[in-house]
């Protein structure tokens, strides 16, 4: 698939089987589409926390309680360590830069893998950090479900985004 295809085939999922799980083999593929992502200084400052087990699913959820997202079979956490970030003279930390950079990896490589995702950043962090038993340099930046979708119907509807000439400016 051409890539500006896949980007434009991306969608949020809000509907999965939460009995069909994903092959390792097609989640190591995701993980080292972040793996690879690039990073400031390639400091790789992250790690990605891959929730499949009934018990930590459940506490996970408890997090971000939204139906659809309780029916997820795995659930993606990117965590970052800011103490291991590039940090620039005027002191900007690229923690979150990368850590972005990293999730979009994942989640267009999901979706060229047809795993459903949804970038989740609205949820309970201070809970999160605890279920994870982080360190207090970590910090989640966000989490996605993974998983194929009950219907195994994917809608790819047009878009809605602002027109080129609205956001691109040559000088």
């Amino acid at each position: 698939m051409d890539f500006l295809d896949l980007v434009a085939n991306r969608e949020s999922i809000r509907d999965y089987d939460s009995e069909k799980l994903i092959p390792e083999q097609i989640l190591f593929k995701i993980l080292e589409a972040g793996r690879l992502a690039p990073s400031a200084c390639n400091l790789q400052p992250w790690k990605f926390v891959v929730v499949s087990s009934r018990q930590k699913l459940e506490e996970v959820r408890t997090t971000y309680s939204r139906s659809w997202f309780a029916e997820a079979p795995h659930i993606l956490i990117v965590v970052g360590n800011s103490t291991q970030s590039w940090v620039r003279s005027d002191g900007y930390n690229s923690i979150e830069t990368d850590l972005a950079i990293a999730m979009d990896h994942i989640i267009l490589a999901a979706e060229s893998l047809s795993v459903g995702t949804c970038w989740v950043g609205n949820f309970d962090y201070a809970a999160l950090k605890k279920v994870l038993n982080l360190d207090k340099d970590e910090v989640v930046f966000a989490m996605t479900p993974l998983g194929y979708t009950k219907s195994g119907f994917r809608k790819k509807g047009q878009k809605s985004r602002k027109k080129m000439a609205e956001i691109v400016h040559f000088i």
